[in-house]
């Protein structure tokens, strides 16, 4: 792992990247998260989380100022298996070549009221990272080095958390987090 840090969007850029990712849509939605990854790659530099007020989310990955979205329609994600008994659910995830011997990898989704921490563990590295929490929704982004270029990217696995700092969901070893 090189890097989870992330900096903040500002309120301009954001603007303009759901713009670009919504289109006419974008005035009913308002960033929960908007941050920019460790590393950037050819199309990615960051991600913004969005919300409406039916409780519709959004994932735009970013390029400078522009936003897309993996989902068709962005709102896509909303309609992933989300039902009883689920804590957390995921919306897209990737990893990408970025510059030199770096992969970014960046993922997001949302949680519920159950839980009060998530992180990110990587590969068979028990190491946990934090992920950016807001609004019902969540982010990780991570650079991770691999000098010979020759190895998979670690899969990513999230981590979920009660306020009595008890682990309620372990993406590698649960299919599917019970209440």
């Amino acid at each position: 792992m090189t890097s989870t840090r992330t900096s903040p969007i500002g309120a301009g850029a954001v603007a303009k990247i759901l713009a670009s990712c919504l289109g006419a849509d974008a005035s009913n939605f308002h960033a929960v998260i908007a941050v920019r990854a460790p590393v950037a790659t050819k199309d990615t530099d960051g991600v913004v989380i969005a919300v409406n007020s039916a409780r519709q989310y959004v994932q735009c990955e970013t390029k400078g100022h522009k936003g897309t979205s993996m989902s068709v329609p962005p709102t896509f994600i909303n309609d992933r298996l989300w039902g009883t008994g689920h804590l957390i659910e995921f919306f897209d995830s990737f990893s990408e070549p970025a510059n030199g011997e770096q992969t970014l990898s960046l993922g997001a989704g949302h949680y519920t009221p159950d839980v009060a921490k998530i992180t990110i563990s990587f590969g068979d590295n028990p190491t946990q990272y934090p992920a950016l929490m807001a609004d019902g929704a969540f982010v990780y982004t991570a650079a991770i080095s691999d000098p010979e270029r020759n190895n998979p990217s670690p899969a990513p696995y999230v981590h979920a958390y009660n306020a009595a700092g008890q682990e309620i969901y372990n993406q590698q070893t649960d299919s599917t987090a019970k209440q």
